[in-house]
């Protein structure tokens, strides 16, 4: 489940980026290879627990799939987050700048 859970975020924003400008602007390229990173983490964890479990690999108690989307959707959380703190410090559009200057005037 947490490829797949990274996958489809991957697939997703990978779509998003290619499909429009801004969200280029707004560095979702970085959010994208955050992403495929963690899928390619997670495909070659596969590999290697499937060379050790063989045919018990596909079928793992549903506890364990649980456990396993909990574990992708809190990447998928954890690299929003990140995503989001690069986009505030990099301020791509000004609008940090902008709202801070605002404030102090």
């Amino acid at each position: 489940m947490t490829l797949l859970t990274a996958a489809f975020a991957a697939i997703t924003c990978t779509i998003i980026w290619y499909s429009s400008s801004r969200a280029r602007k707004l560095r979702i390229g970085t959010l994208c290879l955050m992403y495929w990173g963690a899928s390619l983490m997670w495909l070659i964890d596969a590999v290697f627990e499937y060379a050790e479990l063989h045919e018990a690999f596909f079928a793992p108690a549903p506890v364990d799939m649980l456990n396993d989307l909990y574990l992708g959707l809190s990447v998928v959380a954890l690299g929003l987050i990140i995503w989001l703190v690069i986009l505030l410090v990099k301020d791509p559009e000004g609008v940090v700048r902008a709202s801070l200057l605002r404030k102090k005037n």
